[in-house]
């Protein structure tokens, strides 16, 4: 059986600003595309990014192990390395985090890498690795 796949549409008022970000600074490889959208390998998974005339972005924050989590969000579960290299170029492309690259829920069940940070639209995404993946939803 295959892997699944999913396929996410995400609002940006700035098209030329956003494909910038996800193609260039992010290396996401650009697939079709018409004049109000683009599509985006992320990953394997489909994101496509839809011109609109405004956004809402970020809605509110819960906390999460003493880190303010901007909600909504969305991102990839990455391995380690792929997860180090990312945050190595968001830093080198200057990319502000909304939270700092870092390990959470250190010594605990779920511990995982992650950061957060937002595209030019303002939607908020994070990226994150599990050095044991039979911790992702472990309990």
């Amino acid at each position: 059986m295959q892997r699944p796949r999913f396929h996410l549409a995400i609002p940006v008022t700035d098209l030329d600003a956003c494909r910038s970000f996800y193609g260039d600074t992010l290396g996401f490889p650009e697939g079709r595309s018409a004049d109000h959208w683009v599509d985006f390998d992320m990953f394997g998974h489909q994101l496509v990014i839809h011109e609109v005339p405004t956004s809402s972005g970020i809605a509110g924050t819960n906390p999460v192990d003493g880190d303010a989590v901007p909600v909504p969000h969305f991102g990839a579960l990455l391995e380690v390395g792929d997860w180090h290299a990312l945050a190595e170029r968001l830093r080198g492309a200057g990319v502000s985090f909304v939270i700092e690259p870092h390990v959470r829920f250190q010594g605990e069940s779920g511990e995982q890498h992650t950061m957060f940070f937002l595209d030019p639209s303002g939607n908020a995404l994070e990226f994150k690795a599990f050095a044991d993946d039979s911790q992702v939803f472990a309990k």
